[in-house]
């Protein structure tokens, strides 16, 4: 939030909803990881992590190849409210991507019914708590002096997932590293 703060606007109003959102996308995550992964380690918890930031960025990079903008930045701002008919308009490719998300990961992790259905439950969670605003973006215009805020918008991404990852594997990694070696 304090990212949020310095990068673009405040967004301290919406803390406690956003405290929540965060713990049940982390929970998703890491329980999901739990679940699928064979022999849990922090290479591969960097790497399952590392599949979700890739959809979110091939998600707005598809969004801002395939979607003409039909308002400006300026527009958004001022409504002050959650871009709702933008969102409707990206969601058959927002459920496209949940859906593919869920069969890469079902095809590299393999996992039992439960678990194909934890990694459905966990991207469609990042989807809708994490990744509304990201389909939206080529719906935007973004004009050549505001264009920094695509990187900004990157960089929280990278930020929010590192900070998460490792966070969680230095709570993990002495219980992996049991679990690989019994």
């Amino acid at each position: 939030m304090g990212i949020h703060q310095l990068l673009i606007s405040s967004i301290w109003f919406a803390l406690p909803a956003m405290l929540v959102a965060g713990a049940l996308c982390g929970a998703c995550l890491a329980g999901t990881y739990a679940l699928v992964a064979q022999t849990p380690s922090a290479a591969g918890w960097l790497r399952f992590n590392l599949v979700f930031l890739a959809m979110f960025v091939a998600l707005g990079a598809t969004s801002i190849a395939v979607f003409e903008p039909v308002t400006t930045i300026a527009a958004l701002l001022r409504t002050n409210e959650p871009p709702r008919d933008l969102i409707g308009r990206a969601l058959p490719m927002t459920a496209t991507f949940a859906l593919g998300t869920a069969l890469l990961l079902s095809a590299l992790y393999r996992p039992s019914m439960v678990g194909a259905l934890a990694l459905t439950g966990t991207t469609v969670v990042l989807l809708l708590l994490l990744g509304l605003n990201i389909s939206v973006l080529g719906l935007v215009e973004v004009a050549t002096g505001e264009t920094h805020l695509l990187g900004e918008t990157f960089g929280l991404l990278v930020g929010l997932a590192a900070v998460y990852a490792v966070v969680v594997l230095a709570f993990a990694r002495a219980s992996w590293s049991r679990a690989g070696s019994a």
